[in-house]
């Protein structure tokens, strides 16, 4: 169904894959826009059970995308130094293709929001205040994997 990468050698483990997910702080979410044209956007994101999740406001190009069809991918640049010297680059990216939904049931998507913002602040009442101030006008879009793979140049295979 998915393509085998072509530069195999470069291919990280699944393992290390899902450590760039779990770490990483920004990712693109690529949906089918309108007309066709493929729609990228940059996100915070928290990969969590197996699964990335994204908040987004209710409305807007990337829900209606998300809503009129499901297919989706995800990609995190991990490391991306160029080399000048080398002409070449080190970087290591992940990229998922998976199915999106938004998250419906109040109390899941409340779970899940608070578990997502302490991935980007330890600050509790902060959260509970942002939490009770937006939720209404929130939404979560989780994306199922269906594919991982990720990929690193060279420069760090033989730095490794």
């Amino acid at each position: 169904m998915f393509p085998k990468m072509r530069r195999i050698r470069q291919q990280m483990t699944d393992q290390a894959a899902i450590n760039v997910l779990e770490n990483a702080k920004t990712g693109a979410l690529a949906v089918n826009g309108e007309n066709g044209y493929p729609y990228p956007v940059p996100m915070n994101f928290a990969y969590l059970d197996g699964k990335i999740y994204l908040h987004s406001a209710n409305t807007g190009h990337k829900i209606s995308a998300v809503c009129k069809n499901d297919k989706v991918s995800f990609l995190v640049i991990d490391k991306d130094d160029v080399i000048e010297d080398k002409l070449t680059t080190a970087y290591r990216s992940v990229v998922v293709f998976g199915r999106a939904r938004l998250v419906s049931d109040d109390k899941e998507k409340l779970a899940l929001i608070r578990r997502f913002a302490l991935k980007y602040s330890k600050n509790m009442p902060a959260i509970q205040a942002d939490i009770d101030e937006n939720f209404s006008s929130l939404s979560l879009i989780e994306i199922i994997p269906e594919h991982i793979t990720g990929k690193e140049g060279m420069e760090i295979i033989k730095n490794s």
